[in-house]
């Protein structure tokens, strides 16, 4: 398992859930095609895993 991973929305979450949204934003994300850098928890993977339609995920 990588220690952090680089996170990037690829996806506008117009027409979603407002719980999508919302974990989008609990990842730090705040307009598409921004990139940031999470550690690798149990919890960041279980909120990627919700929204992975909208995200793009590598691990660094």
């Amino acid at each position: 398992m990588a220690e952090k991973l680089k996170i990037t929305q690829i996806k506008s979450t117009i027409g979603y859930k407002k719980k999508q949204r919302q974990i989008i934003r609990a990842l730090g994300l705040k307009r598409l095609y921004q990139t940031v850098v999470q550690k690798d928890t149990p919890q960041i993977r279980g909120m990627i895993d919700k929204v992975r339609h909208l995200l793009k995920v590598e691990e660094v």
